[in-house]
């Protein structure tokens, strides 16, 4: 696990190494066991290093292929590197290393990016081709582990995070207000923009190549595909073959040379996780993070899970540390979460900070839940909705009414009003509709929009879940490896029948969930009805009551903290007249939403966040010599 930085000049000039050298010292927190550069003609590789397989310097980047061709800065883990390893020997390929790293190395300058696909992991990679003089970007399947870039009329830059990109001299951009709309309606960032204007993220399967003429090519080169198999098989055998399939993923991510722990909350998922690592690891650290409820109220008096998860530690053996915040806490920690995160994705992220400082104090890699709700349907809440709908635009309608996370289209309008004829091209409805690349096929039964209610999740809402556990973990210097996205488990996820996800289906399509006498509103919050067979199968492995528990998110009570002890921060930073915030968007809309929190109108614990977010990231983006959202970027490395 580590740091990624670099660019190549497409106007024949020279790199520079001293920029090199910075752009990987921005990155230096996710890599603090070591880092080096690679300069040659117009392009430039940094690399830092968190050493997590083969310790040696023999592992150490950037690293060249044994023909001297090609040269790699690589950020993640290939859990299935040892099997292609023997491949490359029998094809005569000379591997010195016991790391990963060598492996993708030479199985891309074996086999091109036809090797891609088969790294079953987490990575993001930059490979420069000495001979060809070409640049190759390329991402995970899911987008586990980040990768940036942007393209000037001189270079094309990049890096495992933003920070890396700005640290290139005379760069100056602009904020993104069209990202900001988007992020103001989904509480993420659909496309590949980011807040900063110019940079972009690389999609997840996705890969990029550009030569020193300037010629770009990007393809994706995998994407989620939710499909029935149509194969008739009893429950039984189903329920088997999910099991080994867990098993293996579990054990497959154990690989290290460093001790590996796991967060372990009071649910399911992490819980199952620690059941089999600790089977296999003689000693096992795991890691929860709780709140202090005194203040709290209504639905968040659950959100304490400390005392479930200390029953799990003391049922699988492991080394358990915990920690609890309060209110106040958020305030404290808003300046490093803004700097880490460096724009905000989904839910309210900052215990994740947390919870991912507590754990590097003990251990470089834990294991975490991640995936499991948005592949085995644990939202059933969401997919009932849909459940009934007509067709393809039917569905994208509805649905895109639901996850308007923040604010609807009319109070967005009002809120944008100052800058309208910078957005108002920018229609948030085809932005949602645009992740699907195809339009489906077959749409005549409940079940085909289930499947597409789960790969626009997975497309979205669990790739802003991981760029979150990504970016906040390795600010601490923290790998997290996610089970559940081992590609055997995802690819029988995806072909598993929906009867094996959500319970119920067949009677919520039938119902109004705008009829307040009907059993709607029963079946539009029961989230037990979700993850059908992994919870059958998770039985195995964990207490039944731990099983059959409502699922519950990782969140702080903040509603309650916003209307009490955090008020006066609240106040204090978005209400004060003079926030950045105002220079761009109406002052006067966001004190009504924020008065309608306030004075316990109505829930807007998430739109809080983001806004306190946003004006904390545009304080920090604004100091770092960026340009206003008045003016535009202009060319870099001139």
């Amino acid at each position: 696990m580590c740091g990624v930085a670099g660019y190549l000049r497409l106007d024949g000039a020279l790199a520079d190494a001293r920029v090199v050298a910075a752009m990987g010292d921005a990155v230096a927190h996710r890599g603090p066991n070591g880092g080096g550069t690679f300069v040659e003609g117009p392009c430039g590789l940094a690399h830092r290093r968190l050493a997590i397989i083969d310790l040696s310097e023999a592992a150490a980047q950037p690293m060249t292929s044994s023909d001297g061709r090609f040269v790699i800065s690589y950020n993640g883990e290939v859990y299935n590197y040892r099997e292609i390893r023997d491949r490359l020997r029998l094809e005569g390929v000379t591997v010195r290393s016991e790391s990963d790293t060598e492996v993708v190395l030479e199985a891309i300058a074996r086999w091109g990016e036809q090797a891609i696909p088969m790294f079953n992991g987490m990575f993001a990679a930059a490979v420069w081709d000495r001979r060809e003089r070409r640049l190759l970007l390329f991402r995970d399947r899911y987008g586990i582990k980040p990768l940036y870039w942007m393209q000037d009329a001189g270079s094309v830059i990049f890096g495992s995070e933003q920070k890396a990109i700005l640290t290139v001299p005379g760069l100056r951009p602009g904020v993104d207000l069209e990202a900001m709309l988007e992020y103001l309606t989904f509480q993420n960032i659909f496309t590949d923009r980011t807040l900063v204007e110019g940079i972009r993220m690389l999609p997840a399967g996705c890969l990029v190549t550009v030569d020193s003429s300037g010629t770009i090519r990007t393809r994706r080169w995998w994407d989620f595909h939710f499909h029935e198999d149509p194969s008739e098989r009893s429950d039984e055998d189903w329920a088997d073959e999910l099991d080994a399939l867990f098993e293996q993923a579990v054990r497959r991510q154990l690989v290290s040379d460093v001790d590996v722990g796991a967060f372990l909350s009071g649910g399911m998922d992490s819980g199952a996780i620690v059941s089999v690592a600790s089977r296999h690891l003689k000693q096992m650290r795991t890691f929860t993070c709780g709140f202090d409820l005194s203040s709290a109220s209504g639905v968040e008096l659950n959100f304490d899970e400390r005392r479930a998860s200390e029953a799990m530690s003391y049922r699988f053996g492991t080394e358990h540390y915990e920690m609890v915040l309060k209110a106040g806490d958020m305030e404290r920690c808003m300046p490093s979460v803004v700097r880490a995160l460096e724009e905000p994705r989904v839910g309210q992220s900052y215990p994740n900070w947390y919870v991912s400082r507590l754990a590097s104090k003990f251990n470089r890699v834990v294991l975490a839940g991640t995936g499991g709700d948005e592949l085995f349907g644990g939202y059933p809440w969401r997919y009932l909705r849909v459940a009934g709908s007509r067709d393809f635009e039917h569905f994208i309608d509805d649905y895109y009414l639901y996850w308007q996370r923040l604010l609807p289209n009319v109070t967005l309008r009002r809120l944008f009003a100052p800058i309208e004829s910078r957005t108002r091209h920018v229609w948030t409805r085809d932005i949602f509709r645009d992740v699907f690349t195809e339009k489906p096929t077959r749409l005549d039964r409940p079940e085909d929009f289930v499947n597409l209610s789960l790969h626009l999740e997975a497309r979205t809402f669990l790739h802003g879940l991981l760029t979150v556990e990504d970016k906040l973990g390795m600010s601490h210097g923290l790998e997290t490896r996610v089970p559940f996205l081992d590609n055997d488990l995802v690819d029988f996820a995806m072909r598993l029948p929906v009867r094996f996800k959500v319970r119920s289906l067949r009677q919520a399509e039938r119902l109004d969930e705008n009829d307040p006498g009907s059993k709607a509103a029963r079946y539009f919050q029961r989230t037990a009805d979700g993850k059908v067979l992994l919870r059958s199968v998770m039985a195995r492995h964990i207490p039944r009551d731990v099983v059959d528990r409502e699922k519950q998110g990782f969140s702080a009570p903040d509603a309650s903290w916003f209307r009490g002890e955090s008020i006066d921060y609240v106040r204090s930073r978005l209400l004060s007249g003079r926030t950045r915030l105002e220079r761009i968007l109406d002052g006067a809309v966001i004190r009504e939403l924020l008065e309608d929190h306030l004075e316990g109108r109505q829930n807007r614990r998430l739109l809080i966040w983001s806004l306190l977010h946003l004006e904390e990231w545009l304080g920090q983006h604004e100091a770092m010599g960026a340009q206003s959202p008045e003016r535009r970027n202009g060319h870099v490395l001139a």
